[in-house]
Parts: structure tokens; sequence; C-alpha cells
């Protein structure tokens, strides 16, 4: 009975799996791919990674930077914006700055303030003054002649009619009055004549120095507010009201790393593509008008012609695709610029990464 049993589930257990490895070894078909992977359309082609930038006449898209360090006060545009040159884009709080510039424009304003005092003299009310001192000097030299005249007179007919002492006195006083109206006459000139030419042309420099500095404030004052450069659209806005902004970007949590503050590219209707080529495949490159290149947009079926631009004749390291700075790389690459041609139905935008095939 007992060997029955053992016979038994050794059976069993070797149809189960015989079983089992029948049904785990039928293959199930598998799934269709999502999309054809990219293939060379040409019977000689030169494979490229490229990325999708807006259509610049030279270089890439305009990466903003402020040229001062502050707090974000106020973001003036949204992403995906059109924007005309000069535009304002975004502000970062000026108010020690704004309040230096006031200073200093006031203390230009009370230094031409001066000049114009200066220019202006003699003032009327002062010439009145110096001229009524002028006459009561003169009028007094005649009145201390005359009682001098007089004492003279008497003490040459009688020198008993008017005392030695009082001669003297008489004598003095007419000596006094003339030293007076000699200082009065020279004050009268010196008032008439104005301002000296030398306290003239220091206020005119000082001013001249107030005015610069007023101007060269402004100028940074101006510096707070980021303007855009030419017209455009908004890419991407990289901080938010309350972040700290610097000339080196804005900090990114994610990377680590700094961004620029604001991105702006062209209209996205106007899109190029900027391929680099392996330097290994350098040679084999014909750069021609007529150069042939099709872009295959990842995920999708999608293949769209390209015309040839310009080549940017610069070897530089693979680490533009990643912009991993700190990576060490021994690949170079030099990048070429397609424009794409017009494709219906396609969303594509800047930053994507695409392939490329360009015929050799």
């Amino acid at each position: 009975m007992k060997n029955t049993l053992i016979f038994t589930f050794s059976f069993a257990g070797i149809l189960a799996g015989i079983v089992s490895a029948y049904v785990f070894g039928i293959k199930k078909p598998s799934l269709p791919p999502a999309f054809d992977p990219a293939s060379n359309p040409y019977v000689s082609g030169i494979y490229s990674e490229g990325i999708i930038e807006s259509e610049q006449t030279s270089g890439e898209n305009t990466n903003m930077y402020p040229e001062v360090a502050g707090t974000v006060k106020e973001i003036l545009v949204s992403e995906g914006e059109q924007v005309k040159a000069g535009e304002p884009l975004l502000r970062i709080d000026d108010s020690i700055q704004r309040a230096t510039a006031e200073q200093q424009g006031s203390q230009a304003e009370a230094a031409r303030a001066v000049l114009e005092e200066l220019k202006a003299q003699p003032r009327k009310e002062n010439l009145d003054v110096v001229t009524a001192q002028l006459v009561s000097a003169q009028a007094s030299l005649k009145m201390a002649s005359d009682t001098l005249q007089k004492d003279q007179t008497a003490y040459e007919l009688d020198p008993r009619a008017v005392s030695k002492d009082a001669l003297d006195t008489a004598i003095n006083t007419a000596a006094v009055a003339k030293a007076n109206l000699l200082v009065a006459q020279k004050q009268y000139d010196l008032t008439k004549a104005g301002a000296w030419i030398y306290d003239i042309q220091n206020q005119e420099r000082q001013l001249h120095a107030l005015e610069k500095a007023y101007a060269a404030s402004s100028a940074l004052l101006a510096k707070y507010t980021l303007r855009a450069p030419r017209d455009g659209v908004v890419l991407s806005i990289n901080t938010i009201v309350g972040n700290y902004a610097s000339p080196q970007g804005s900090y990114d949590a994610y990377t680590q790393g700094t961004d620029p503050v604001i991105v702006i590219g062209s209209s996205p209707t106007a899109l190029n593509i900027r391929c680099y080529v392996d330097e290994i495949l350098v040679p084999r490159l014909r750069l021609t008008s007529t150069m042939k290149a099709q872009m295959s947009v990842r995920g999708s079926n999608v293949k769209i012609p390209l015309e040839f631009v310009r080549v940017q004749p610069y070897v530089s390291p693979k680490i533009e695709l990643s912009d991993q700075r700190q990576e060490r790389v021994d690949v170079r690459v030099l990048p070429l610029i397609f424009k794409i041609g017009k494709s219906e139905n396609v969303n594509l935008y800047p930053g994507e990464l695409v392939d490329v095939y360009i015929s050799d």
C-alpha cells in the first residue's frame, strides 16, 4: 500500500512537470513596437544627435542673466508669451539703489543751484547795500573835510579860537573818513564784479562730477529691470518672486546648479536643429548648400526633411547636450545647423532631442 502511494505521487509529479514545461515553453507573440526606430534614409549617411532650438542668425537661444544681484520682486511675462525688444520682463528689488540715485540727483540739483547763484551775482539787493554804504562814506568824508577846513581857517585867524587838540581830532576824523570811503569803494567794486571765475569753475566741476555720479546710479538702477534684447518668445522662466537672482543665474534645487533666469527664442513657427557630428565623422561631411538631411522625432514615426543653414566652425565637447560641466568626456563634436521644413500636426519645442541622418 505504501509503495503504491509513493509511485502514484511520483507519477503525478512527473506529469505536472511535463505539463508545466509545455505551458511555459509556449512562446507568446511579441508586441509590435510603438514606433519604428530611426533608420538611415540614405545609401550612405551620417548619424548625429540634434537638439531643437529657436531660429537664430548666430549662436543659440538667448539666455538672460541679470547684471545685478537681488531678490526677484516682480515677473512681468509668462512662458510662451511674445515679447518686443526693450519690453520689461522681470524686476529685481531696487529700493536701496533707487534711494541712492535719488540722493545723488538731489545733490546734483543743489550744486546746480549754487552755480546759478554764482553766475547771477551781483545780486541787486547786495549792490544796493554797498551803494548806500559808498554814499554814506562819501558824505562822512565831506562832513569831516568841511569840519577840518573850518577849524584850520579859524586856527589860522586866531590860534586861540580852536584848541590844538580839537584841530588834531578834526584832522584824524578826516583821515578815517577818507579810509572808510576807500574801503566802501573797494567793497562796491568787489560786489559789482560778481563771483570769482575760479569759484564758478570749481562749482561747475563739482556739478559735473555729481551729474556723472547720478547718471551712473541711474544706469545701475536700470539694470534692476531685465528687458528683452530682441523680439521673440519667452521659452523658459527659471525663477519665482522672492527667489534670489545673480549674474550667475538662478539656483536650481533639482540639478543643484544655476540656470538662466529667462530664456528667449524666436517664434515657434521658426525652428532650427543643431546637430552634433562626432569628430571622427567630420571628414565625411560635404558642406554644400544642397546637403540633404532628415530628422526623426523620438517616440514617433515622424520624419521631417531638413535644409542646411550653416556650420559652426568650432569643435566642442559633447557635454553641450547634457550641460554636465563636471563630466569627463573625450568625444568632441562639430555643430551643424539645419532649418526644419514644414510639417503638419507635429508638436516641436526648443530643447527637444531628435535623431538626424545627414547625407554624405
